[in-house]
């Protein structure tokens, strides 16, 4: 399997099954609804962790752009691989939150709530503050990306199957411990590619795609990455 359909496939899964449990939980005549950030957050841990299994051996499961940019300034990846691997990530965004549109469509109908039905696509914060938001974003995936670099460091001990694993409940302390601010994003193509499906999809009553937002979830990250994988040349 190529990069690029690697890449996609996981992270489609990926959208389907996270932005799936937040549909489940704020869309109208869900059985899950009201369930909570504590559902939230680990089914977004679990959906990490499942598209990591499924597509890890074939493209080291990046699913995120910022963690695979994370990963070329830390030289762990070429420049030139990041085309296949952002490219699939973008592609499978959108089809993943296609899928989670179809999944729940007659749920859109029963939801009152626009920005609801934005959340079930992307992110927004709790307080709107530039800077702040900026830097809940960058503390997020600055967590996320030096925490997974040390996972390879040399001399530690894990199989693959452990890391992911690990991977997964990381997924889950970030969204516990941070992502009550801006719904820890930590990933340009969770947050764009859904966005973009928002803008185009008919969903009835469905509001503003917040573009005004946008760059923040994206930016934020990428920086976070960047400054993760610096931090960690220098001290590790």
């Amino acid at each position: 399997m190529s990069h690029f359909l690697a890449e996609l496939i996981g992270t489609m899964m990926l959208i389907l099954l996270g932005n799936g449990v937040v549909a489940g939980v704020v869309l109208g005549k869900s059985k899950a609804k009201d369930s909570g950030w504590i559902v939230i957050t680990f089914g977004w841990g679990f959906a990490v962790m499942i598209a990591a299994y499924m597509v890890g051996h074939y493209s080291g499961a990046y699913l995120n752009p910022a963690l695979a940019i994370g990963y070329a300034v830390a030289g762990e990846l070429t420049w030139l691989e990041l085309i296949p691997l952002i490219s699939g990530e973008m592609v499978g965004a959108i089809l993943g939150a296609v899928l989670v549109w179809l999944h729940y469509y007659p749920h859109w109908k029963e939801t009152d709530d626009a920005e609801a039905k934005l959340a079930c696509f992307a992110t927004a914060p709790a307080i709107r503050h530039t800077p702040s938001n900026i830097l809940s974003e960058l503390i997020g995936t600055f967590v996320l990306v030096f925490v997974l670099l040390a996972l390879g460091a040399e001399g530690l001990v894990f199989s693959d199957g452990v890391k992911t694993m690990v991977v997964g409940f990381l997924i889950v302390s970030i969204g516990l411990s941070l992502g009550g601010t801006t719904g820890y994003a930590i990933n340009p193509a969770r947050d764009l590619g859904p966005r973009i499906a928002h803008a185009i999809l008919p969903i009835a009553g469905k509001g503003s795609s917040d573009w005004k937002y946008a760059w923040i979830p994206v930016v934020g990250p990428i920086l976070g990455a960047v400054l993760a994988a610096l931090v960690y040349g220098f001290v590790i």
